[in-house]
């Protein structure tokens, strides 16, 4: 059984179609990384698996029941945007009038569970308004996690985050999912963060979801390249343009081939022809770069 099956979703502002005829699966245990440009249709997806706007056409499946289920909704926990907090409550009040709000028995207990597992037990006491912006996303993640829901859907959690914070946030997520149990949905811009964590990615553009996969899909599909730096980096483009299909210069300088069979091959040839290597190693493409040329193949 999957988390969540949506089938031929569609999403309709008056004459707009934010979201149009799209599917998406998210299995059980699963960090499925949702990533699409500002106005993609995005945010408005997850706020139609959450039931916090209507859908207008298709259908939305949480755990093999419809989404409007009362059983199943109860099964959600959600971050979009920012957590509802008092600034002038200590995050223990918050947590606990949360708690008070879903009818939580064994309130105190599941506060300090949900603050433990976001790393944030040491700071109960602290106001809502004295903590960074990244203890008030690990604050927003664990409302989201009173109750015991099994699926999470959270709305770029990892902005504004500083290194230290994203690392705990990978962490958070992982201890999360962990069990098997539990699924996450979270949307981000930050692809080299999310290809960190994520088993699965949704990508969507103008509403409509352009391609669905695996982590290992993804690992599988990125192109591996040659990148190098030579003493003469001008003369090495113009002999390596001329030779291989797609030679093109990164943003850090690098010279990138996709099509040669091994640097060995490309130092010889350059070697050959009097232009000598500095420097030469094997990569390949991350999440981001795939995301881009996608788009870019869309345009």
């Amino acid at each position: 059984m999957n988390a969540v099956e949506i089938r031929g979703l569609c999403k309709n502002f008056g004459a707009k179609q934010a979201v149009c005829n799209l599917d998406m699966t998210v299995p059980m245990g699963a960090i499925y990384g949702f990533i699409g440009e500002n106005g993609s249709g995005k945010s408005t997806t997850e706020k139609m698996i959450c039931g916090l706007i209507p859908i207008s056409g298709g259908a939305v499946r949480l755990y093999g029941k419809d989404y409007t289920d009362k059983d199943v909704r109860a099964r959600v926990g959600v971050l979009i945007e920012s957590p509802g907090c008092f600034p002038g409550l200590s995050v223990w009040d918050n947590m606990m009038l949360q708690a008070a709000n879903l009818s939580i028995p064994n309130a105190e207990e599941e506060v300090v569970k949900a603050l433990k597992l976001v790393r944030m037990e040491g700071a109960a006491s602290n106001k809502y308004k004295n903590c960074s912006l990244g203890m008030k996303q690990r604050i927003g993640i664990a409302m989201a996690l009173l109750g015991n829901p099994t699926l999470l859907v959270l709305d770029e959690p990892l902005n504004g985050l500083d290194a230290d914070g994203m690392r705990i946030m990978r962490e958070v997520f992982l201890d999360v999912i962990k069990d098997g149990e539990r699924s996450i949905i979270v949307s981000s811009h930050l692809l080299g963060e999310l290809q960190k964590v994520a088993t699965h990615y949704g990508i969507i553009r103008h509403g409509k979801m352009i391609v669905e996969m695996t982590a290992e899909e993804l690992d599988a599909d990125c192109r591996v390249y040659i990148a190098l730096k030579a003493e003469d980096m001008a003369c090495a483009k113009r002999l390596l343009s001329s030779k291989y299909n797609r030679v093109e210069v990164d943003e850090a300088g690098y010279i990138r081939i996709y099509d040669a069979k091994s640097p060995e091959e490309i130092v010889s040839y350059l070697y050959e022809n009097e232009c000598l290597v500095n420097e030469i190693r094997t990569d390949k493409i991350g999440l981001e770069e795939y995301y881009i040329d996608l788009m870019k193949e869309g345009r």
